[in-house]
C-alpha cells in the first residue's frame, strides 16, 4: 500500500480527536482502453485544447476553471477561491454519526478508498477508532470535500485498515417508479419451490474465483492480431426463445445446474434401478395364516389337476365321467340306506304303539 500515491491529505475529526490520514484509492480499473485512429493509415486521432478567442492551442498551465452562468457568461474560479470555502470539511473527514451497517442502502455506494495513518502520531488514535468500530458493529457516517464538492461517506473496518466508501446523497438516488411490472402476477408455491431449489443448487461462490472473461478475450484478440494470426471465433450463442412454460424452464434450469456440478439429476437413479423378477415373486407367496395357506394349497391342487387334464386329453375326460358316475352311485346308495333306516324306524314305532294299546286293554 505504501507505493500507492495519495490523492488527498487531511485528518479524521473524531469528536475532539484529530487523526492525520492520507486518502488512497482502494480499487483499480483493469479494463482495456483503445485509442482512436484514422482507419485509412492508422494515424492517431488526438484532441487539442484550443482557445476559441485566439484560435490557438494552449498548454495545461494556461488552463483554469470557470463557471458558465445562465446567460452564457463565464465566471473564473481559482483554486484559492475554493480553498477559502466556509466548510469544516475542506481538509477534514468529519464523523457525524454511527449507525448499523444495514441502514446504508447499497444504491448509495460510490467509490472506495483506504485511509492510511499519516505518520507515527496517528497510529494510536487510528487504532482506537478502528477497534471502536469493530466492537460496536457499526459504521461511521462522514462528510468530506473532494474534487470541488462536499460528499457523504461511510467508514468501516477492512482487515486492519479503515476504509471509506463514498456515498451518494439521498436525493441523488432515483426512486424505482415505473420499473416493476404493472400487471397482476400470481406466483404459485410450486414455482417458488423450484426457484428455491435452483438457488440451493447454484449455491454460493468464492468471489476470488470470478474473473473478467471479456477482458481476457479482448487480450487474446490483441495478441493474435499482433502475431499476424486470425483470432479464433467465439462459439455461437444458443438461441433464446420465449419462455412459454415457467415450470418447465425452472425444472430444466435445476437439472442443468446439477449436471454442471456433477450431482445426480434423478435420471441416473432411474437408469440403475432394477425391477424384481416376476417369476421369483410368484413362486414365493406370503405366508399370512393357516386358512389362506390352505386355500392357496387347494388352488394349487386344482391347478395341478387342470394341468394334468390338459396334458392327458380325452382319457382325462373319461376319468372325469367315471368319477361323476361313481359319485352318483355313491349318493344313490347313501339315499337307499337312509330310506331303509327310516322305514325300519317307522315299523318299530308302530309295533311299540300296538303293544302299549294291548296292555292298557288288559
Amino acid at each position: 500500500m505504501l507505493h500507492v500515491r495519495s490523492i488527498w491529505n487531511g485528518a479524521i475529526s473524531f469528536g475532539l480527536v484529530s487523526i492525520p490520514i492520507k486518502l488512497v484509492n482502494a480499487t483499480e480499473n483493469h479494463s482495456i482502453s483503445f485509442r482512436q485512429i484514422h482507419t485509412e493509415d492508422g494515424g492517431r486521432i488526438r484532441y487539442r485544447k484550443v482557445c476559441e478567442l485566439e484560435d490557438r492551442e494552449v498548454s495545461q498551465s494556461e488552463i483554469g476553471k470557470g463557471y458558465e452562468d445562465a446567460d452564457g457568461t463565464i465566471i473564473p474560479i481559482t483554486d484559492e477561491d475554493l480553498s477559502h470555502l466556509p466548510l469544516p470539511t475542506a481538509k477534514t473527514i468529519e464523523i457525524v454519526a454511527f449507525v448499523p451497517a444495514d441502514r446504508i442502502d447499497p444504491l448509495q455506494m460510490d467509490a472506495a478508498y483506504y485511509l492510511q495513518a499519516g505518520g507515527a502520531p496517528a497510529a494510536k488514535p487510528y487504532t482506537l477508532l478502528r477497534e471502536a468500530l469493530k466492537r460496536s458493529n457499526k459504521v461511521a457516517i462522514t462528510k468530506y470535500a473532494l474534487r470541488g464538492r462536499e460528499r457523504l461517506g461511510m467508514l468501516r473496518v477492512v482487515g486492519d485498515a479503515i476504509a471509506m466508501h463514498g456515498l451518494l446523497w439521498p436525493d441523488e438516488v432515483r426512486a424505482p417508479e415505473g420499473v416493476a411490472p404493472d400487471t397482476d402476477v400470481t406466483v404459485r408455491d410450486k414455482e417458488l419451490d423450484l426457484a428455491d431449489a435452483l438457488m440451493d443448487t447454484l449455491g454460493e461462490v468464492d468471489l476470488e474465483d470470478l474473473h473478467d472473461e471479456y477482458r481476457e478475450a479482448v487480450e487474446e484478440v490483441v495478441a493474435a492480431k499482433a502475431a499476424g494470426e486470425t483470432p479464433r471465433e467465439a462459439p455461437g450463442a444458443a438461441p433464446s426463445g420465449k419462455v412459454l412454460d415457467l415450470m418447465a424452464a425452472l425444472e430444466n434450469s435445476v437439472r442443468a445446474a446439477k449436471e454442471s456440478r456433477g450431482e445426480p439429476t434423478g435420471r441416473e437413479e432411474a437408469e440403475v434401478r432394477q425391477l424384481p423378477d416376476r417369476k421369483t415373486a410368484r413362486t414365493a407367496p406370503k405366508q399370512t395364516g393357516g386358512k389362506k395357506s390352505t386355500s392357496t394349497a387347494r388352488k394349487t391342487a386344482a391347478s395341478a389337476k387342470k394341468a394334468t387334464a390338459t396334458k392327458t386329453g380325452e382319457p382325462a375326460k373319461k376319468s372325469a365321467s367315471a368319477s361323476k358316475s361313481s359319485t352318483a352311485s355313491t349318493s344313490k346308495s347313501t339315499a337307499s340306506k337312509k330310506t331303509t333306516a327310516t322305514s325300519k324306524s317307522t315299523t318299530k314305532k308302530t309295533a311299540a304303539k300296538k303293544t302299549t294299546a294291548r296292555k292298557r286293554s288288559a
